[in-house]
């Protein structure tokens, strides 16, 4: 895949869109319908900037979208995650190869595991009763950020994987 300017421009606006994703999810536990719904329909400017091609490329895309809305979306039913978390790993899905799609849910699942012993922790502090809500979305977007920082920034700009 190779990347051009609008490939990178594309890339700094779905960076900016996680983490909207991941402030209105700490505001108000949800993730805006619109937001998800931007993410998914800029793919295809991205697929076509970054010259991926329709057969094998773009099918991979959409086959490991629709294998994540799947899952997601049987986690969702029982009660294991949000509608928003669903719908934002979902569109990520149509923008990451399938390698960094399982990074991405790598370092999510560590972050998580992460925000949740500090959002305990704070719970328990505070002594609240009511049902502890971890704000997942910036999990999401932490681990998307993550991958377009790894493997989408150019070689000399990205000091990360140098490290």
């Amino acid at each position: 895949m190779s990347m051009s300017l609008i490939s990178y421009g594309l890339l700094a606006g779905l960076a900016i869109a996680l983490v909207f994703a991941a402030l209105s999810d700490i505001r108000s536990r949800t993730i805006a319908n619109r937001l998800n719904l931007a993410i998914a329909l800029a793919a295809p400017a991205f697929w076509w900037a970054s010259g991926l091609s329709l057969w094998p490329g773009v099918a991979i895309q959409l086959g490991v979208a629709l294998a994540a809305f799947a899952v997601f979306a049987g986690l969702f039913a029982l009660n294991m995650m949000g509608g928003g978390d669903v719908k934002l790993l979902t569109a990520l899905a149509l923008w990451v190869s399938p390698a960094h799609f399982m990074q991405l849910l790598l370092v999510m699942a560590l972050a998580g595991g992460a925000l949740t012993i500090v959002m305990a922790a704070w719970h328990v502090m505070r002594r609240q009763k009511d049902k502890l809500k971890i704000p997942y979305g910036v999990a999401i977007a932490f681990g998307g950020l993550w991958v377009l920082a790894i493997n989408y920034l150019p070689q000399g700009l990205n000091a990360v994987q140098a490290a």
